[in-house]
């Protein structure tokens, strides 16, 4: 007789892991967005909206911030040099070392007021309304995008407040529909979930408002500086000049600047 081989069959369906939802479900809890997948769930379109504009608002107020910190728009330091420079008689060289500084919106509208003072001093008037036209150029594109994040602040709270209000009309209405086996848990279940779209909306709102106000507060430093700043070139700071100052017929050039070609854009100031 030949012996018989025992043959073990695999059986039909083999379990290789964990059911597709478990897994997914495991997955974004490691990566932390597990209760960002029920707060979605959970609140519904209303969310997914204000997650878009947070999103969006973000996206903003960085590319802002980046524009601040790249123009140096509250940067004085090498501006206030040159407008002592200007006011000591170096007229051409403080011109010449503002034009350098092509990035500072504020250099920008100080070195148009020298170019006409200094090309154009017997047109006055319109010297003063072509400076004034390019400053409020200057202050319209600092203000750029802030309506934007003025708008998501007033509105993402009154969409928490909509979708607080469609979660309570669902929830009310499906307690009338349980008639008098209502649960008052189920309800209460209900309102905290509609209350969650009021919580997601103020979370976006306040941070934007935060930062609204420092850009705004940026923005209004930076025009009060431009006004001052202009004043003190048209009336070439007569107030700060001592009689002594006044008997000299020329000014003394800086000790870092050389005597024979005073160049200010080589002298290096920190802003």
């Amino acid at each position: 007789m030949e012996p018989q081989v025992a043959t073990q069959q695999s059986p039909a369906h083999t379990t290789l892991g964990p059911p597709l939802e478990t897994a997914n479900s495991g997955f974004l809890d490691t990566l932390g967005l597990g209760s960002l997948q029920n707060l979605l769930n959970d609140g519904g379109p209303i969310v997914w909206i204000l997650l878009l504009l947070s999103v969006f608002v973000t996206m903003v107020i960085l590319v802002k911030f980046w524009q601040f910190q790249w123009t140096g728009i509250n940067r004085r330091g090498r501006v206030d040099y040159a407008i002592r420079s200007w006011t000591m008689g170096y007229h051409s060289q403080s011109l010449e070392y503002l034009t350098a500084i092509d990035r500072n919106p504020l250099a920008k509208v100080i070195a148009h007021a020298m170019r006409g003072l200094l090309y154009r001093p017997g047109d006055i008037q319109l010297v003063r309304e072509d400076v004034e036209r390019v400053a409020l150029e200057q202050v319209a594109s600092a203000r750029s995008f802030l309506r934007v994040i003025e708008a998501v602040v007033q509105i993402a709270p009154l969409l928490g407040l909509f979708g607080t209000v469609l979660g309570m009309i669902q929830a009310f209405t499906a307690l009338q529909s349980a008639g008098a086996e209502a649960d008052p848990a189920v309800l209460a279940g209900g309102i905290s979930v509609a209350l969650l779209t009021t919580a997601v909306g103020l979370a976006v709102a306040i941070p934007s408002a935060f930062a609204l106000h420092w850009f705004e507060s940026s923005v209004d430093r930076f025009s009060d500086t431009v006004e001052n700043m202009l004043t003190g070139i048209f009336t070439n700071r007569l107030t700060e000049t001592t009689p002594a100052q006044f008997d000299r017929a020329t000014p003394h050039p800086p000790s870092s600047v050389k005597q024979e070609g005073p160049k200010l854009a080589a002298v290096k100031h920190a802003d």
